[in-house]
C-alpha cells in the first residue's frame, strides 16, 4: 500500500474578511504525479504556502511523510523541493555555483554534495553551461537551471509551480521529460500549470481548485465523465432551416445544437454512434454539407464546466 505524503485536512486560511482556502481537503499518495489547476485566486498559492509552513492558518492539520508541518520540521523540509514560477537565482554565480549552493542548505558532506550537483546538471543537461552566468542563459535554459537547483538534494516530494512559462517548445519537452522521469524514479510530484494539455499529458491524478474548496478530484478520464459534454460535433454547411434545426436538437443524447456562420455545432452528452444519427438525418432530408469532425471533450472543456471560468482568467 502507498505511503500517504502529504495530507490536508479542513485547511481553512483568511484574509480578514476573505477566506482564501475554505475546509480544503487533499491526500496525495507516494508516486503520483497531481496536478492542482484553478482560476486565479481559487487558493492554490495560499494552499501551497500552507503545505510548505510559510503561512499561518486559522484551522486544519496538515502532514507531510505522516509528520505534522511546522515552520521549524527542517527533516521534512529536506524531502522537499520547491521549483516556483519565477526564477530564484544569482546572478553573479556560474550554473554549478547556483546548483550547489541550493544543495548545500541540505547537503553538508562535500563529496555527497558533489556527485548530486553533477547528477543535477546531467539530468537538466546543462554540462556545457556549467560555467556559464545566468544573464547567459536563454529563458528554457534558466527554467532547466532553476529546477536543477530545487531537485540537486534529491526530494522525495517535488513542488512545481508553472515551470515552463515563457519557454520555447523544445525547452518544454525536456522540462516534461524531466518530470515524468523524476516521477518514475520515485519522486511525488505537485504540479501547477496553465498549460492543460501538460497537465492531462503528466499527471496522474487532477484536483481543481475553486474559491479555496477541491471540487473535482481523479484523472483526466474521470473528471471528463463528470461533464455533460462528451463530444462536440462540427458540420459545414452552407444553410440550415430553422425546423431541421429543432429535429436535430431532438435526437438522442444531443443536447445543445447551433448553426452559425455556415456551421452546425452539435454537443451530446452520451451514447457511441452520434455523428453517425446526425449524418443519416442530413442526407434523409437532402441536407448539403461539407467538412465533418467530432472532437471528445478536453481538459479545458472540463475546468470550463466545472469552474465557469477559463483557466488564463
Amino acid at each position: 500500500m502507498s505511503q500517504t505524503v502529504v495530507k490536508i485536512d479542513n485547511l481553512v486560511k483568511r484574509y480578514k474578511e476573505l477566506t482564501a482556502v475554505d475546509h480544503f481537503n487533499l491526500e496525495i499518495k507516494e508516486g503520483e504525479i497531481l496536478g492542482l489547476l484553478g482560476p486565479n485566486g481559487s487558493g492554490k498559492t495560499t494552499t501551497i504556502s500552507c503545505l510548505l509552513s510559510l503561512l499561518k492558518f486559522e484551522e486544519g492539520n496538515i502532514e507531510v511523510f505522516g509528520q505534522k508541518m511546522n515552520p521549524d520540521s527542517y527533516s521534512l523540509k529536506r524531502d522537499i523541493g520547491v521549483i516556483l514560477q519565477n526564477v530564484a537565482v544569482f546572478d553573479t554565480l556560474t550554473v554549478y555555483e547556483n546548483i550547489d549552493f541550493f544543495c548545500g542548505l541540505y547537503v553538508k558532506e562535500k563529496a555527497t554534495r558533489k556527485k548530486y550537483v553533477e547528477e543535477a546538471i546531467q539530468f537538466v543537461e546543462l554540462t556545457e553551461f556549467q560555467k556559464f552566468y545566468p544573464k547567459k542563459l536563454s529563458g528554457g535554459l534558466l527554467r532547466r537551471l532553476n529546477i536543477a537547483c530545487g531537485i540537486a538534494h534529491k526530494p522525495k516530494l517535488i513542488i512545481l509551480d508553472e515551470p515552463t512559462v515563457a519557454v520555447d517548445p523544445q525547452s518544454r519537452n525536456k522540462i516534461l521529460e524531466g518530470i515524468v522521469e523524476l516521477n518514475r524514479q520515485g519522486t511525488t510530484i505537485i504540479y501547477t500549470s496553465h498549460y492543460m494539455e501538460e497537465v492531462e499529458a503528466i499527471c496522474t491524478r487532477i484536483v481543481i481548485m475553486d474559491k479555496g474548496k477541491n471540487i473535482a478530484n481523479g484523472t483526466a478520464n474521470e473528471l471528463k465523465l463528470m461533464i455533460q459534454n462528451n463530444e462536440t460535433i462540427y458540420i459545414d454547411m452552407r444553410a440550415l432551416p430553422y425546423e431541421d434545426l429543432e429535429n436535430i436538437r431532438q435526437i438522442n443524447h444531443v443536447y445543445s445544437a447551433e448553426y452559425a456562420k455556415e456551421q452546425l455545432t452539435v454537443k451530446c452528452n452520451g451514447g457511441k454512434h452520434n455523428l453517425i444519427h446526425i449524418m443519416n438525418y442530413l442526407q434523409e432530408k437532402g441536407i448539403t454539407f461539407g467538412r465533418v469532425h467530432s472532437e471528445l471533450p478536453t481538459l479545458n472543456d472540463v475546468f470550463l464546466e466545472i469552474t465557469g471560468k477559463e483557466l488564463r482568467d
